[in-house]
């Protein structure tokens, strides 16, 4: 079965963020690799949405509906509905990951 991957607005914003972090801070061609990278990753979960795991920080909420898998430093959060995946979040692992998930999911 193949599932669809769609990334919402707020994990679009987050590679925004990143790719203009990225440019500014190193250059614009590692910024462009850099986005390339961590968007395949999200695609390949149409194959593959399972392989992730429940975020640390959420499971201890008891919230397990969420699963995240990494293009390190970087997880992808994302959920599972019937054949589509929702990228939610596309998060540095190097911030504080509990007060950004808070601040999204835990609302």
């Amino acid at each position: 079965m193949k599932y669809k991957v769609l990334i919402d607005p707020q994990a679009k914003q987050d590679l925004k963020e990143i790719f203009i972090y990225v440019s500014i801070n190193d250059n614009y061609s590692s910024a462009e690799k850099l986005l390339n990278a961590i968007e395949k990753t999200c695609y390949k979960l149409e194959k593959f949405p399972e392989r992730g795991h429940i975020p640390m920080e959420l499971r201890q909420t008891g919230i397990k509906k969420y699963l995240e898998i990494h293009y390190k430093p970087y997880r992808i959060i994302y959920e599972i509905e019937n054949d589509l995946v929702y990228i939610h979040a596309v998060l540095d692992g190097r911030r504080n990951i509990q007060e950004l998930l808070n601040e999204r999911f835990l609302r």
